[in-house]
């Protein structure tokens, strides 16, 4: 379906080639939020991190609602808190898990997400799991396991809270969709950003901070977190998402952790075992393969009603 201007002229929509240019480079700057914030996070501890960053992104995305705000209203300021809650612990054992581990691990571990989504509806509303999200689950478990024994500490701290985080990246995706409306997306967007950067000042002011020094590196860091990852893939997605299935949406995001064992490879340094290798692929797959056969299962039917649509 063409979209419609303001005027109620219909503007066709965008081709595929650019569909898939701009989803693949928002997954590059996801990707890249995992170096940043390994680097920020070096010297500036993680809530005040996260403080700034959102502090950042809330005034930006403020600006680019100046003409909105009018119509910012008590339903769209609750269900943004509501959502933003969920962001805000999302992006805070982000944070604290990058801090811990390789950004190598941290990328494939933080996609399991996909497959927290059927056990958190299973949990909640007794939805069925299914064999193909049984399998993934099971790949996965596998594939943890490997990286329990991989490595010097094994399945450290900081693999641990990165789980936690896909966890949670898994509630803030349900929570949009079971909360959210008619809504601005821009104005939900405004009010998110505001709450999380409000939960990580609450945590900077009752958590001990110890003495650090914002320097250069940490600034330019916080300032790439909050305009790329942040604002920029907001409006990247929001504007081309559409144009896809929420299916082929996870195929392409299933590229973030591969940015980021690029990076981690090229830029830090980072070296994985065997075993590690045969864990994080473990995980790769345990995602990439049920969005794969749900990718066949939707081509098909779509295949199978454009030829029950043609003339005989």
């Amino acid at each position: 379906m063409d979209s419609v201007h303001t005027d109620g002229s219909a503007v066709s929509p965008p081709s595929t080639g650019r569909v898939l240019f701009f989803l693949v480079l928002t997954t590059f700057f996801w990707g890249g939020s995992f170096l940043f914030t390994k680097i920020g996070v070096r010297e500036v501890p993680p809530p005040f991190f996260v403080l700034l960053r959102f502090s950042l992104a809330s005034v930006v995305m403020g600006l680019l609602c100046l003409p909105r705000l009018g119509r910012l209203n008590r339903q769209t300021i609750l269900r943004g808190t509501i959502v933003g809650l969920a962001l805000g612990i999302t992006n805070l054992t982000f944070v604290v898990g990058v801090q811990g581990t390789s950004i190598s691990r941290a990328g494939v571990i933080n996609n399991l997400f996909v497959l927290f989504i059927p056990l958190i509806a299973r949990i909640a509303w007794k939805d069925r799991i299914g064999g193909i999200n049984t399998t993934g689950i099971g790949l996965a478990s596998l594939g943890i396991a490997l990286l329990a024994g991989g490595g010097g500490e094994g399945f450290n701290r900081g693999d641990m809270i990165s789980t936690l985080c896909a966890f949670f990246i898994a509630i803030h995706i349900i929570t949009v969709s079971r909360v959210l409306k008619d809504e601005d997306v821009w104005l939900v967007s405004f009010v998110q950003f505001c709450v999380v950067a409000l939960m990580a000042a609450v945590i900077t002011l009752v958590v001990p901070t110890p003495p650090f020094s914002l320097g250069l590196t940490s600034l330019a860091t916080i300032i790439y977190c909050a305009i790329l990852p942040t604002v920029v893939c907001f409006t990247l997605q929001n504007r081309y998402q559409r144009y896809v299935t929420p299916t082929q949406a996870g195929l392409i995001y299933t590229l973030d952790p591969v940015w980021s064992l690029l990076a981690g490879f090229a830029v830090l340094g980072e070296r994985l075992t065997m075993r590690e290798w045969s864990g994080c692929g473990l995980i790769f797959l345990a995602v990439l393969i049920p969005l794969g056969i749900r990718f066949a299962i939707e081509r098909r039917l779509v295949s199978r009603y454009l030829h029950r649509g043609l003339p005989g």
